[in-house]
């Protein structure tokens, strides 16, 4: 994998969807934050991002919906370690009539530097019938605005290269 080179200050200006300063017991036998918490970070900030889209509990409910994660790419960047307060900033890529491409990107306070990212292609689902559904139009509309914010950047997302909405 060549070098990835991302401007924290670039990441940073992207909405914050998650803070945590990583506790002890996500530690591992390598004295860093085991490999297992990336996902449930990420996870933390996808759903910070579906706030901001005004996708919560209370919207899946009364549509009978949610989303699915479909494929994901993750990107260990730098050194994460117990006592470390990381933000994930999250980033629209694209999205299609069902489903939707986002990159997550993991920021270090203590190093200043972009620790991980995480790319992922998820879908909206019909939880009744357990089946992906076209995005309604009060998630799409705001799904857009954000799509057309990412596309205006003066810097490329860092994408894998491999998934696409």
């Amino acid at each position: 994998m060549p070098g990835i080179m991302i401007d924290v200050a670039d990441v940073r200006r992207l909405p914050k969807t998650y803070t945590l300063t990583i506790p002890e017991d996500y530690l591992d036998s390598m004295g860093h934050m085991n490999v297992m918490w990336y996902t449930h970070l990420f996870s933390m900030g996808l759903t910070g991002l579906m706030e901001i889209l005004g996708v919560t509990d209370a919207f899946d409910g009364s549509n009978d919906s949610g989303t699915f994660v479909l494929e994901s790419h993750v990107r260990h960047l730098s050194e994460v370690r117990v006592g470390h307060t990381i933000h994930i900033h999250s980033r629209m890529i694209g999205r299609s009539e069902k489903r939707f491409h986002v990159i997550h990107f993991m920021t270090n306070d203590d190093k200043q530097d972009v620790s991980a990212t995480f790319e992922s292609v998820s879908s909206f689902v019909n939880l009744a019938r357990r089946r992906t559904a076209p995005l309604p139009p009060n998630m799409a509309a705001p799904m857009d605005c954000l799509v057309t914010e990412s596309q205006a950047l003066a810097w490329e997302a860092p994408v894998c290269g491999v998934l696409s909405a």
